[in-house]
């Protein structure tokens, strides 16, 4: 396989940061270009809006610099080097997001997280699966889901 971009889904969370990791060493090693993508999730806009009683799109300016301001802090604290990396931040529904950024993108691989911030627990992840499974499903290209602990990532970050 030869991989020119890779596509990696964050959340922020301490696994993504993870996936990111493993992400540099494949970008490395095959000369890749990587979008480092955000998903806001529209539910969670809509419900700020409606504790807030204003609509959802005056709302989004605000969560889209936010995110940003995210992106660019995760980007700086993981030193990327001479890697090419842009960011991205969209709105919705996060696997439907990652698989049409996916395919907008052409990515050759997907990069993320085995698990991230949902706030389900175990019964929930086995009723409505996680995001990360449903991207599996949905894309013909490979996802790989990296676990927090990753043998990779305690590599190039030993303690």
């Amino acid at each position: 396989m030869d991989f020119k971009a890779i596509l990696v889904a964050t959340d922020f969370s301490e696994c993504a940061g993870a996936a990111f990791t493993v992400a540099k060493q494949l970008a490395r090693q095959f000369g890749a270009k990587i979008v480092l993508l955000h998903v806001i999730q529209q539910q969670v806009v809509v419900r700020v809006a409606e504790h807030l009683k204003v609509k959802p799109e005056g709302l989004l300016p605000a969560f889209r610099e936010e995110a940003q301001q995210h992106l660019d802090a995760f980007l700086k604290e993981r030193c990327c080097d001479s890697l090419e990396v842009t960011s991205m931040v969209t709105v919705g529904i996060p696997f439907q997001e990652i698989a049409v950024m996916a395919r907008d993108l052409a990515a050759d691989l997907i990069v993320m997280g085995g698990y991230g911030r949902s706030g389900r627990g175990p019964i929930e992840e086995v009723f409505f699966g996680s995001t990360a499974e449903k991207v599996v499903r949905l894309l013909p290209c490979p996802v790989l889901c990296v676990p927090w602990e990753s043998p990779a990532v305690k590599a190039e970050n030993p303690p």
